[in-house]
């Protein structure tokens, strides 16, 4: 009994320090990375953001508009071959659109297949998600289902609800000077001919072991709006 117990303690602090170590030698905005950290990004809007790490391998995330109703909250679990996600949360477009959305999904570096093209660390990306909320309808466009509802300036709140996956792909490339560029790209299909699209560019800058900074921008669109921004944002590692 004593031998099995010290077996596996030896094992499982083998397995954290196998962790930490993986950890350290990941770069700041690896997706895989399970860390507890603070931080804010401003664009239109300032956002707060946080994960807070459970253990080696398991940690939770959130974020949330300090001038919207806009939020976001979910967890992560580490494979050896990748991270699954699971996240909810509520975003805003123009004339009172609105979807609240529910995903699991993963993260999958390709580094882990051998595949890192001059550098460039690459993850594929993909999932489940199901979409409900309100599609802003021009009651002009042909488009549109309904014409027997209170409208402003010739629009109306349409309820929608779509089940579908997303694929894309999350690419980092480490540059001198501490600086990393940061891509990103993903489309998504579901039912009732729900589509849409994101896609975005930056570069962070590691300031210390804990600090960091990042320039961004980003595009997306869907049935149920669209948006673009340019933002900065600041990030504090605690562990």
């Amino acid at each position: 009994m004593t031998r099995k117990l010290t077996t596996g303690l030896v094992v499982a602090i083998a397995l954290v320090s196998y962790s930490a170590v993986a950890k350290d030698n990941k770069l700041s905005e690896d997706p895989t990375k399970v860390v507890t950290q603070i931080g804010a990004t401003y664009s239109d809007e300032v956002k707060v953001s946080g994960s807070m790490s459970l253990d080696a391998v398991r940690k939770l995330n959130a974020s949330i508009s300090l001038e919207s109703e806009e939020w976001r909250f979910g967890g992560s679990w580490l494979f050896d071959i990748g991270i699954v996600n699971f996240n909810f949360g509520k975003q805003s477009f123009d004339r009172g659109a609105e979807k609240t959305s529910y995903s699991v999904g993963t993260f999958v570096p390709l580094s882990y297949f051998d595949i890192a093209p001059m550098g460039w660390q690459i993850f594929a990306m993909g999932g489940y998600s199901h979409t409900e909320g309100d599609i802003a309808c021009e009651l002009d466009s042909n488009s549109c289902p309904v014409i027997d509802m209170p409208s402003t300036d010739g629009w109306v709140l349409v309820p929608n609800a779509s089940n579908g996956g997303y694929l894309g792909a999350f690419a980092l490339k480490p540059l001198a000077g501490n600086w990393t560029l940061i891509t990103a790209a993903a489309y998504s299909m579901g039912s009732d001919d729900y589509s849409g699209y994101f896609a975005g560019i930056g570069a962070s800058y590691q300031i210390d072991k804990q600090q960091k900074v990042k320039l961004f921008g980003a595009t997306q669109n869907s049935d149920y709006g669209s948006d673009q921004n340019l933002g900065i944002g600041y990030t504090y590692q605690l562990n």
